[in-house]
């Protein structure tokens, strides 16, 4: 590359994220900056980004709610335009790397490609859940990530795909959880899904949407192909989705549903 070529920055967002950062961050190091944006993490997390080279600035945990606004903050923390925002526990492959400097080689027009990513669970790959796109990269001019959870960041220009077919430029994501991890993470998840889509809520979702789900997830996306996993992953959607659901009718239904407090007040009566 020549002094004049596009330059990218790769940005990682850490909270006690040592588990995969090594790796994470070897992986990165053929990129023209590496940014890491920690939430004052108590590991030696800092103390390995710093051995790879990283720039590492802190970022008080807590002050912000969810994880969209530290984002927002890291893109415009770098030092180049072009963007590319990695999780601690994600891999990007060397053939990524030269596919995004030949493609803003090629064409130094804003825009964002969308990346495929290869999900574990169980030790299996879930390929009934590939490509499972991410904008991870785009150009920062104009853009902003909303401070809304799984939201995606605006940006200036188009969006393009990585096609599905070229699984050697997908990202791979480390984290290979088992069922206790997903369960463990579901109720703080589904809380914030349920502030999201309490607007568009409604009482018969609660009958279709969870087996619905379960479709998608094992026949529609041929879930049933990766064994006992898949099927459990599917059961583990439509449960998610319900969880989801059943939290906003609570809310949503709050004073109608007395009986245990009526009760209560009643006086006590002996025969």
């Amino acid at each position: 590359m020549t002094e004049n070529s596009p330059k990218i920055s790769a940005i990682v967002q850490t909270y006690n994220a040592s588990l995969h950062l090594d790796r994470v961050l070897k992986a990165l190091e053929g990129f023209d900056e590496i940014l890491l944006v920690d939430m004052e993490s108590t590991d030696d997390t800092c103390e390995i980004a710093r051995r790879h080279g990283a720039k590492v600035v802190v970022k008080p945990r807590g002050e912000h709610r969810i994880v969209e606004a530290y984002r927002d903050f890291a893109i415009h923390e770098g030092a180049h335009d072009w963007v590319l925002v990695v999780d601690a526990d994600e891999i990007v492959p060397p053939r990524l790397r030269e596919y995004l400097y030949e493609e803003i080689t090629r064409d130094p027009s804003p825009r964002a490609i969308l990346i495929p990513i290869k999900n574990y669970f169980m030790g299996r790959w879930m390929r009934c859940y590939y490509p499972d796109y991410i904008m991870r990269f785009f150009n920062r001019r104009g853009a902003h990530w909303p401070y809304r959870i799984h939201a995606r960041p605006s940006h200036e220009g188009p969006e393009v795909k990585i096609p599905a077919s070229r699984t050697d430029l997908a990202i791979i994501h480390l984290a290979n959880e088992s069922v206790a991890q997903t369960l463990a993470k579901m109720n703080s998840y589904t809380e914030r899904e349920a502030e999201r889509r309490a607007a568009s809520f409604s009482p018969w979702k609660l009958l279709y949407e969870p087996p619905f789900r379960f479709f998608k997830t094992y026949v529609h996306k041929r879930g049933f192909r990766e064994g006992w996993p898949g099927f459990i992953h599917a059961v583990h959607d439509a449960v998610y989705s319900f969880a989801i659901l059943a939290k906003i009718h609570e809310k949503q239904s709050a004073g109608r549903y007395r009986d245990l407090e009526n009760d209560a007040e009643r006086p006590f009566k002996t025969k």
